[in-house]
């Protein structure tokens, strides 16, 4: 007989979560010659996955918990870097995209296209 206590279907949920993120990591890994990532934590929506490619590529994904992520980082093989300082984040490229939305609009820049 399986196992249908609360905390077995909490267990099956997250490990489904990070199943798909891990799948994600990795699509994104392939398409960008490798990937590193920081985990942040981000309040009750959960925990940020900051993924970094070998091409200077960035996105992210938010896993439903810290632990989901954790496990997403490491079926995809993913190396996590315990601070997002100064030379990680020196391997990101930016794009008139990212400085628009970032900082353009404070900056008096347009308003980025819908």
């Amino acid at each position: 007989m399986a196992d249908t206590t609360p905390a077995h279907a909490a267990d099956k949920k997250q490990e489904r979560a990070a199943a798909k993120l891990a799948k994600q990591i990795g699509a994104f890994a392939k398409e960008h010659g490798g990937a590193e990532g920081h985990l942040a934590h981000i309040g009750q929506a959960g925990t940020r996955i900051v993924l970094v490619g070998a091409d200077g590529a960035w996105g992210d994904l938010v896993a439903p918990t810290h632990a989901a992520a954790a496990l997403a980082a490491q079926k995809a093989a993913l190396t996590l870097h315990e601070d997002f300082d100064g030379d990680f984040a020196a391997r990101v490229k930016t794009g008139p995209y990212e400085w628009n939305r970032m900082a353009g609009l404070q900056l008096g820049g347009t308003q980025p296209a819908a």
